[in-house]
């Protein structure tokens, strides 16, 4: 099936299905949680679908990711170690994009285990528990590089972004 089809025939309300209100909590909580264990910043981005005129490019996914990166302003805080983790529901997609900090710290292998342990998750229906465990995921490879330190604020919103 053409990409595009997918993103055609998913409905807006998909996310609320697998995100409902008391999810979205949990994963704000658990962001807030992993936060105190390190001195990054972790946003969590879900989106149903993409518009068409986004998709004519075959890497559409990190493109979006890329651009909510900016958009969000993961980039912008004090020590560059923001990152972002982006969930494209009809593209069965997750994109993380990490601060120019990590670069050289986290291989892109160490990010890819961190979505593919949301993937088998959502795979299995579990779209709250997936979430939560990308998080801890992410939040164990930001503490190995940047642990807590004294008088550390929280830069970035802990709850969800949902683009629907």
């Amino acid at each position: 099936m053409h990409p595009a089809i997918g993103h055609l025939l998913t409905p807006r309300w998909w996310l609320r299905r697998r995100f409902p209100p008391a999810s979205l909590v949990a994963i704000t909580a658990a962001i807030g949680a992993a936060e105190r264990q390190h001195g990054g910043e972790i946003r969590f981005a879900i989106e149903t679908c993409l518009d068409l005129r986004k998709l004519r490019h075959a890497d559409a996914g990190r493109r979006r990711a890329l651009e909510l990166f900016s958009q969000l302003r993961v980039w912008d805080t004090a020590d560059n170690n923001g990152v972002l983790v982006y969930v494209l529901l009809a593209g069965h997609a997750i994109h993380i994009v990490a601060d120019r900090a990590f670069t050289g710290r986290v291989t892109a292998d160490e990010w890819s285990a961190a979505c593919r342990l949301m993937e088998a998750e959502f795979r299995a229906g579990r779209f709250e528990a997936g979430a939560v465990a990308g998080v801890a995921a992410v939040s164990a490879l930001i503490g190995r590089h940047f642990p807590p330190r004294e008088g550390d604020r929280n830069e970035l919103p802990d709850a969800p972004v949902i683009l629907d």
